[in-house]
């Protein structure tokens, strides 16, 4: 059986939360690997919403074991409240089903601070952050003066720690106009926190290692969207972590070994929140038909999501750098009625025809779409279960896709609802 990685192979929002959830049922551990509390999940079990943003999904499932990945930069206020209220849901949350990676990076209220001054400047690039301090946190932990979890369990070596972190913050904040930190007040902080943290502390890796070598499933869980990796995607308007799937390895402690097979999530069009490059966006009343249909707005900002035409050449890139087995096609039914679908196949730049996305911010920005029209389909795909449900315009749209991007679909999600989805392939059985 085969481990399975999920990675969102957009901009995020692809719908990750019903394709984890169906998975995480199979599963006997679910692992959050980059990221903080700046990318939502939006769960439905039985009726209810759960709302996660740094707990992995398997936490609502009976049985199943939640790990919180070295790669996950943690906000120990976030985690605390965020369990409070899915155990006010009824959802049970104790160490036992709960491990954070004890070498995973705090979030701190100065790196909130930070992230939200910079972000609030009217001078400078404006990258689109959640303003949640995740950024700012991933900076100190590659300046190697953060402060991690294992640290909350030395309260006598805090001092010279939070002094050298400050060291940093200070001079910042200072050329900013901001009033300096006293250690003591970070101090203080994080004694107080300890209690409620340390239960759910643990040698991640090694936990994780004995489960794969016991036969284990585990479902690796990425937040965002691989177009939005610190080193793949549209620099600078990206997130502050790797997210291809590369990273569940890094991200957890375990090794590339143990990552089997590569799930990327995929909407049957494009939605972006935030700054930065779109090239099959849609200003007209196309676009805004999509967004009302697919209700796209974002989970943790409530911020409407820019959208277009699916765009082949992100995602066939995508399916390369994240080495994607096969794709999850999600919201099939919001296309459901179009007398004409697009899809953007190449991108035009002075003149040329490219097949690929240009690291250069400069020409991103200069890129026009070459669309290829596919015709729609009058009946209806929301909440099909089979092929046979399915129209065949729809069918030969989804096989159109497969083609252009160079992966097969494992998975095709018809609506909200999760059991509604055809599945082709097994992820776990691959």
């Amino acid at each position: 059986m085969a481990n399975v990685v999920v990675v969102g192979a957009q901009w995020g929002d692809e719908g990750k939360g019903k394709i984890v959830d169906w998975l995480s049922e199979q599963a006997d551990i679910v692992v959050r690997f980059q990221g903080g509390h700046n990318a939502g999940h939006t769960l439905v079990i039985d009726g209810v919403v759960y709302k996660l943003s740094l707990l992995p999904s398997g936490i609502v499932r009976k049985g199943k074991l939640s790990v919180i990945g070295n790669g996950v930069v943690v906000d120990p206020s976030h985690l605390i409240d965020e369990i409070a209220k899915l155990q006010a849901q009824g959802v049970t949350i104790t160490p036992e089903n709960l491990k954070l990676a004890d070498n995973a990076t705090l979030i701190l209220p100065m790196h909130r601070e930070l992230d939200g001054f910079r972000e609030n400047a009217t001078s400078g690039t404006k990258i689109g952050t959640t303003k949640r301090g995740i950024g700012p946190a991933y900076e100190d932990k590659v300046g190697r003066r953060a402060i991690r979890v294992r640290d909350l369990a030395e309260p006598e070596a805090l001092g010279p720690k939070v002094e050298r972190l400050l060291a940093h913050h200070n001079a910042l904040r200072r050329g900013l106009g901001l009033a300096e930190i006293e250690p003591a007040t970070i101090i203080a902080m994080l004694n107080e926190i300890a209690p409620k943290i340390l239960p759910f502390m643990d040698r991640a890796w090694d936990t994780l290692d004995h489960a794969r070598r016991e036969g284990k499933r585990i479902l690796f869980e990425g937040a965002q969207g691989a177009l939005l990796d610190i080193d793949h995607g549209t620099y600078p308007y990206v997130t502050s972590s790797n997210t291809v799937a590369g990273q569940a390895a890094t991200g957890s402690g375990l090794g590339p070994g143990a990552v089997g097979y590569v799930l990327g999530i995929v909407k049957a069009y494009t939605t972006r929140v935030g700054e930065g490059p779109f090239p099959s966006e849609l200003f007209d009343e196309t676009g805004k038909r999509i967004g009302e249909r697919g209700h796209e707005f974002g989970t943790v900002t409530g911020r409407p999501r820019r959208c277009g035409w699916f765009d082949a050449v992100l995602v066939r890139q995508t399916v390369k750098t994240s080495g994607i087995t096969g794709i999850a096609l999600t919201k099939l039914d919001i296309l459901d009625g179009f007398d004409e679908i697009k899809v953007c196949t190449g991108y035009e730049l002075d003149g040329e025809v490219l097949d690929y996305l240009p690291a250069s911010e400069a020409a991103q920005k200069r890129l026009k779409p070459v669309y290829e029209a596919i015709p729609g389909w009058p009946g209806t795909t929301a909440g099909a279960r089979s092929w046979a449900e399915l129209p065949a315009e729809a069918i030969k749209y989804v096989r159109r896709i497969e083609e252009l991007i160079g992966a097969p679909v494992a998975l095709l999600s018809t609506s909200p609802e999760r059991d509604d989805t055809i599945l082709v392939k097994h992820p776990f059985e691959s």
